[in-house]
């Protein structure tokens, strides 16, 4: 009988199968990568992967969620380091630039699950609506410093640098979305 794994083990396994299924999901797509092909890349038995997340539905909704905070929280940095409540809502749109230039830049994560199974999986759909809302808000947060107008156009161009970015391949996409809300919080 085997060793019963260790809580450390534990952690190692699900952040090593976590690095796996989210590279592959995000080059791929979720519903072109198989389980076996997450095992592979992972080396590790599907006994384990099942033990770690019960189906694959668990295992995509971890990787959103784990990847919503380790984003989040990069943009959070890189907007709060100026002081200038303006340049913090425009530095938005410079952080966008800055990931649209990384190798593999494939569009928003959630946008493409949602594109996939959203309509087919609440739980997929419930971690799409979460990160968004969660985006919208520290965004509105950012604009009401500046301004008492609504922050949705301001999310609605962020949002559109990032779809036009991914479909077109234009990496300069945030630089009209930037330029359109600069003249909107005037």
């Amino acid at each position: 009988m085997p060793a019963p794994i260790s809580e450390e083990q534990r952690a190692q396994d699900r952040a090593t199968l976590l690095d796996a299924a989210e590279t592959l999901f995000y080059e791929q797509g979720i519903q072109a990568v198989g389980m076996d092909t997450i095992r592979a890349a992972a080396g590790m038995p599907l006994k384990r992967i099942y033990g770690l997340y019960p189906a694959k539905e668990d295992l995509v909704v971890a990787v959103l969620r784990r990847r919503d905070r380790r984003w989040r929280t990069s943009l959070m940095e890189y907007v709060e380091r100026s002081e200038d409540p303006t340049e913090r809502v425009l530095a938005v749109f410079d952080w966008l630039e800055r990931w649209f230039t990384e190798p593999g830049y494939r569009g928003c994560a959630w946008v493409n699950a949602y594109g996939e199974l959203g309509s087919a999986s609440p739980a997929i759909l419930a971690e799409v609506r979460a990160h968004k809302h969660a985006f919208h808000k520290q965004i509105a947060a950012w604009v009401k410093a500046v301004t008492t107008e609504p922050a949705e156009p301001v999310c609605l161009m962020a949002e559109g640098a990032i779809v036009t970015a991914a479909i077109t391949g234009d990496v300069k996409a945030a630089r009209p979305a930037q330029a359109a809300v600069k003249a909107l919080l005037k």
